[in-house]
């Protein structure tokens, strides 16, 4: 169906508008709550409540038709909350166990799983891809023997930027292209220097893990993350959401406003690139291992590893435009990296099926947000942007959290214009 500028101008709109947002109280018929146990810090709560009223809003002021929203501090999940219904038009509300497609959400998971079979001892960072793809190839072979497992994860093959996903759509596996178009398709740059964001290429992750352990990728991921870490209901492939009773579908934009769709099968085959299914029930326990809450399951030593910057990003499209400075922004193994003042953010935003999906942590603060909607709202990257500098300006963080040396001025700093 043709999307007209009409709607993309409103959607244009409502993105600016968002953080201009007045404080009004909650609507109840917007949200299942789940209070939190123990009772909070009463200036995190004042945080938390000022922060749910803004995305309430928000919700209203775009006509977004389903979200969930997870805030973690430190190891206690701090805000819980679903807004909406699975699909427009639909009574049905989306609650905290419902499954949503995280799109791009997923790469995080590939490289936090990466480093827990480094840290075992089952591969190693640097190694080179053929030693367990020996049929990966490149127009320039001495690159393609050069090209290691981090090469894969931080995007840095030196394949261009999104090569060949239209195949994906298309219905092509990842052997025919791996085999077929990474030989004949030219190089922007050297290994390890150019940054060019390459789903195919990151996928070829999940062979590696697989030769490395002699278990498939989604085994792996149920052994060493979503099992001990009590994902319940997460999952990678197309027929556990196809067949989910308690699923959010996807929308896309019309005229008269959000249409449903059906969910789609495609990069399910790419599961390490946008594969996964989850509740935001489930991504609350993914923010408690991301902030080294679980060590058991990885351990702040892996993590600093996976997190750490490998490639500056700034020739890429703006991450956050307006906030985060384009010289400001890396990407790590799976993980897009941001400096902003004194803070470092690890981000990551995912697209896929007309689902979208938001994850951002501040390590130093122990702090973290997900964020999943059932449509490309244009909320999408203005609800981190319009956390933090909430965050920033909260008394909690001025208390508790704030570093001596921070530069107080940034308290002031007006809510996200995007």
């Amino acid at each position: 169906m043709k999307i007209t500028h009409n709607f993309y101008a409103f959607l244009a709109i409502m993105g600016f508008l968002l953080s201009a947002c007045t404080e009004t109280p909650k609507n109840p018929s917007l949200a299942l709550s789940a209070p939190p146990s123990p009772p909070l810090d009463s200036n995190l709560q004042a945080f938390l409540d000022d922060y749910e009223n803004y995305f309430a809003d928000s919700l209203q002021l775009t006509g977004t038709p389903g979200a969930a929203l997870v805030v973690v501090k430190d190891s206690q999940v701090v805000l819980l909350r679903a807004f909406g219904v699975k699909s427009a038009g639909g009574h049905d509300p989306v609650d905290v166990h419902t499954l949503f497609r995280i799109g791009s959400l997923s790469k995080g998971f590939a490289g936090v799983l990466t480093g827990i079979l480094v840290k075992n001892g089952l591969l190693d960072w640097t190694e080179p891809v053929q030693k367990y793809c020996p049929d990966f190839s490149l127009k320039d072979h001495q690159q393609a023997e050069r090209v290691e497992i981090r090469h894969l994860l931080s995007h840095t093959t030196g394949l261009p930027y999104h090569a060949f996903g239209n195949l994906i759509e298309e219905g092509f596996d990842r052997e025919a292209i791996v085999s077929q178009c990474f030989p004949k398709e030219k190089l922007f740059g050297r290994e390890g220097e150019f940054f060019g964001y390459q789903n195919v290429a990151f996928c070829i992750i999940e062979p590696i893990l697989q030769a490395a352990t002699g278990k498939s990728y989604q085994e792996l991921l149920r052994q060493y993350i979503f099992r001990p870490a009590g994902m319940a209901n997460a999952s990678c492939d197309f027929e556990t959401m196809r067949l989910a009773q308690n699923r959010a579908l996807p929308h896309h934009p019309t005229e008269t406003g959000w249409q449903p769709d059906t969910v789609s099968r495609h990069y399910y085959d790419f599961a390490a690139a946008g594969g996964i299914n989850a509740s935001i029930t489930d991504m609350g326990e993914w923010l408690k291992v991301l902030l080294g809450q679980k060590p058991a399951i990885v351990t702040n030593g892996t993590l600093d590893e996976v997190f750490r910057p490998f490639v500056k990003t700034g020739k890429e499209r703006r991450t956050l435009p307006g906030w985060i400075a384009r010289d400001s922004a890396s990407y790590a193994m799976g993980w897009r990296i941001l400096e902003h003042g004194t803070d470092t953010l690890v981000y990551h935003a995912g697209f896929v099926n007309n689902y979208h999906s938001e994850i951002a942590l501040n390590r130093r603060d122990g702090i973290g947000i997900c964020i999943l909607f059932n449509a490309n709202s244009p909320m999408r990257g203005a609800c981190v942007e319009a956390f933090f500098r909430r965050w920033e300006k909260s008394l909690f963080h001025r208390n508790c959290c704030a570093p001596p040396s921070a530069d107080t001025s940034r308290a002031v700093l007006s809510d996200v214009r995007s």
